[in-house]
């Protein structure tokens, strides 16, 4: 270590290309070592009286001397220095560096700056050396970057700034490139800034040539007799030249911004073919298209594409460099250019997808829809087997047909077969051979049509007449049940009239009794499935009508299932009949709840669906209109796919035997079809089952103050039926000559008894030419007919037709089995009666009566 004296570097800058020299010396030590050594000596020879006051003398003279450095040190004006930074090489690295340095200290001062940075600053010597704001700051162009600068100094940051400096006097600027940067990590050493200044002109001249050529370049390309795109793997336009630009009528703005993509500029299913390329790793593929272009206008125009196409180490497509050459005018110039162009137009624009293949069924060559398909189906684009397109279990059909054609074998059977993917899609192949003479590569043509769609039209039509038969069949059936219940339940109430409580026998009849209603309730449900019953329909507000079905709905579910109901918010007024549609929603529930054996959750949910949201919806057969929406959904088991679309067919039931009718949703469904309504099914296994119920709104017509017309009337007989019922105790006795016409005798005779019992005069009839003889022989007149609808020789209505002629003001009550909708078409306009379906009781019948004969007339 040696020791030397701390100048003020503020006040005089220290410059690197002058250093200065060591301040110690080795050889100087030792000689004054020696002296004193010397001396010591020369005093030892004196004696040790005599050479006392001397060595006191020189020892106060060293005290005094290390004294003065102690304190020296002490302040500053001595210190101790590394040797190792007065290594000549470590100074020259910096003092003949290419970048200007400086440093300066916490005011600002350089208190060091080598050769070029006095160059650069144009300081003519070490005194005349400024920091970089005072060289800098005057300039316009660069004092906003010299102040970042220098903000980021007095924070101890880093800072770069890249600005040109103009020459004087016309001559050409300079760029520069300034930086900044703490001295070092101590904390003295963080108030010293390190400045660089390097002058990179030179570099932004190579930057600015190699730019115009990159210019140049793309005007080139642009102006070029024949268009040039590239496609990113996601397939959008990465790069559109002007010229194909200007083929298609784009803005050349548009597309450089990613507006555009690859199937924006194609027409038909050509990107299919580009992106069918087979991945090879590490290589370079070009592939030759003859396609059509989309312009934007909506024309086409043929092209060639010469496809470049680059794919990594993992087989990943890169961005596609492709060459395009119109065809359009060798459509004009070349006529075998133009039959080429309209053969492969042809062949790329058919809705089949043809390919040819080999023996082994490997695809030798395919248009753009055979492309589009493989995509379709998720097949790898490195799979060239036809048979990969066709699910496993009927591969082995499509084998043998090309396998007949490998064989030159002529009339193939088309060969239609499920499609391999995730979802059901079928196709129907055509398989032609190739007499392609020495051409072994191609063994057979596949013509090759979706058949899905068509499929599916004529499963639909199939169930669709199913359904309609077995609704035919049903109606037919409860119109004979209805008959026959009606004799069952007219005859047990007069059992039931003859036999006290008492009676051993009474407990027989009510089994009797509950068993029939039974039977009418399956009736009943026949009847709704066939879209056959009678509907009393009404203004309805279905948040009131739920929320009135909230305890029987409680009741029906458990405890076990937690129900809950979500009303949207001003609800759409519909027109239903009120008992069906609670019994739409009881079914549902109960259904749900089976579907939860260990407890769930069913939710009642209603909302409006307007015209615009409904053409939305993905469900088939539903116009666009105004709907209120019903969804019941469960958190159950869900239904299986292979028997959803069999859960609204009649007598169709998962439950055990004795546990269910398979009539419960089948009812749902004729219900709401009925109301004009639709009904869709979505479940997953395991995800619950939700039911959407889309019923039409009712627009309020002006009431307009006429006579009532039948259908306004209809259900006044029946509605004073049940309420007689539910009243037993009310007084159904009555007086009146009622004509009685039934074809079924024993039905016939029990009506007939049931009325004479009340009181009434019963004049009976078979059919309709009977009833008007005994019209016109009855002397005191009829005060009330009560018919069947269907029956030989003249049926119901044509007998209602006949008497108001005779008798306008004559009262009338339609009895049947058919809901009242079969006959009503029949029936003349304004025609007022009142309707009874069967199976009826003795009490509802005679209310029926009794109320008709006190309402109408």
């Amino acid at each position: 270590m040696t020791a030397e004296t701390d100048h003020d570097l503020s006040r005089e800058p220290v410059a690197a290309h002058e250093p200065s020299p060591r301040s110690g010396s080795i050889a100087l030590v030792l000689l004054v070592a020696t002296g004193l050594v010397a001396v010591a000596i020369g005093l030892m020879t004196l004696g040790r009286a005599q050479a006392q006051p001397y060595i006191l003398g020189i020892l106060a003279v060293l005290a005094m001397i290390g004294l003065f450095n102690l304190f020296a040190f002490a302040a500053g004006i001595i210190r101790f220095v590394d040797r190792n930074l007065d290594d000549p090489v470590m100074g020259r690295i910096a003092d003949h560096a290419f970048d200007g340095l400086a440093v300066t200290d916490p005011r600002g001062h350089v208190v060091y700056s080598n050769a070029a940075y006095l160059t650069l600053t144009g300081a003519s010597g070490p005194q005349d050396v400024r920091p970089v704001e005072r060289v800098f700051i005057g300039n316009p162009d660069v004092s906003e970057a010299v102040f970042r600068l220098l903000k980021a100094a007095r924070e101890g940051k880093r800072q770069q700034e890249e600005v040109r400096i103009s020459g004087q006097d016309g001559s050409q600027g300079r760029w520069l490139r300034m930086r900044v940067r703490p001295l070092g990590t101590g904390k003295r050493e963080a108030k010293y800034a390190v400045w660089s200044i390097a002058d990179i002109t030179r570099d932004r001249e190579r930057q600015e040539d190699v730019f115009q050529e990159l210019q140049h370049a793309i005007e080139y390309l642009d102006h070029a007799p024949c268009g040039f795109f590239s496609v990113n793997p996601a397939g959008e336009l990465a790069y559109v030249n002007a010229t194909l630009a200007n083929w298609l009528d784009h803005d050349l703005a548009e597309i450089g911004s990613g507006g555009l993509k690859l199937a924006d500029i194609v027409s038909g299913d050509g990107a299919s073919l580009l992106s069918s390329i087979v991945a090879v790793p590490g290589e370079v593929k070009t592939e030759v298209f003859d396609i059509d272009l989309r312009m934007r206008t909506g024309k086409t125009m043929p092209v060639r594409l010469y496809h470049k196409l680059a794919f990594g180490a993992d087989g990943a497509p890169g961005p596609s460099r492709t060459l395009v050459i119109s065809r359009a005018r060798d459509e004009r110039s070349d006529p075998d250019r133009a039959a080429e162009v309209r053969f492969m137009r042809f062949f790329d624009h058919t809705p089949m997808a043809i390919a040819t293949v080999d023996r082994g069924g490997n695809v030798v060559r395919a248009n753009a829809r055979y492309a589009k398909l493989g995509q379709a189906l998720g097949l790898d684009s490195a799979s060239k087997s036809i048979f990969r397109a066709v699910s496993s279990r009927d591969r082995h059909l499509l084998i043998a047909a090309i396998n007949q054609a490998a064989e030159n074998q002529a009339d193939i059977a088309p060969v239609e077969v499920a499609l391999e993917g995730t979802k059901e899609r079928w196709g129907q192949f055509f398989v032609t051979p190739v007499d392609g003479g020495e051409n072994d590569a191609e063994a057979a043509i596949v013509h090759m049509l979706e058949t899905t769609e068509r499929r599916a039209l004529e499963n639909q039509i199939n169930q669709s007449q199913k359904m309609e038969t077995v609704g035919q069949l049903a109606g037919g059936i409860a119109h004979d049940f209805n008959n026959v219940l009606s004799a069952i339940m007219m005859a047990n109430d007069f059992l039931l009239n003859a036999h006290k409580p008492t009676d051993p026998s009474f407990q027989d009849i009510m089994q009797i009794k509950q068993n029939a209603t039974r039977a009418a309730t399956l009736v009943r449900q026949l009847l709704a499935f066939s879209r056959r019953q009678t509907l009393r329909p009404q203004v309805l507000d279905l948040g009131d009508a739920l929320s009135d079905l909230t305890m029987l709905l409680r009741r029906l579910i458990g405890e076990k299932v937690k129900l809950d109901l979500i009303h949207g918010r001003d609800l759409w007024p519909v027109k239903v009949d009120v008992s069906q549609f609670e019994q739409v929603i009881v079914n549902l529930a109960v259904n749900a709840r089976d579907a939860m054996p260990d407890g769930g959750k069913l939710i009642i949910r209603t909302a409006n669906v307007a015209t615009e949201d409904a053409g939305k919806l993905a469900y088939k057969g539903m116009p666009a209109a105004d709907y209120v929406r019903i969804e019941v959904a469960d958190t159950g088991t869900g239904i299986p796919a292979d028997i959803r679309d069999k859960i609204f067919e009649p007598f169709f039931s998962t439950k055990e035997v004795g546990k269910g009718t398979g009539l419960g949703l089948s009812t749902v469904y004729g219900i709401v079809k009925q109301t004009g309504g639709f009904i869709y099914v979505d479940s997953e296994p395991g995800q619950g089952t939700s039911f959407h119920i889309f019923l039409p709104r009712h627009h309020a017509e002006p009431e307009v103050q006429v006579e009532q017309p039948a259908a306004v009337t209809h259900g006044a007989a029946k509605d004073a039926a049940l309420a007689a019922e539910a009243k037993p105790r009310a007084d159904l006795t009555g007086q009146g000559t009622i004509l009685l016409v039934e074809d079924e005798e024993g039905l016939r005779a029990l009506n007939a008894r049931g009325l004479r019992s009340r009181g009434y005069t019963v004049v009976e009839a078979e059919n309709g030419v009977e009833a008007m003889e005994v019209l016109a022989e009855q002397s005191g007149g009829i005060d009330l007919v009560v018919s069947d609808v269907v029956m030989p020789e003249m049926d119901g209505p044509s007998l209602l037709k006949a008497m108001r002629e005779k008798n306008p003001d004559i009262k009338f009550i339609f009895v049947s089995g058919y809901a009242e909708d079969a006959f009503e078409k029949s029936l003349p306009e304004g025609q007022q009666f009142d309707f009874l379906p069967k199976p009826f009781t003795l009490s509802q019948l005679v209310a029926a009566v009794k109320e008709t004969m006190a309402k109408q007339g």
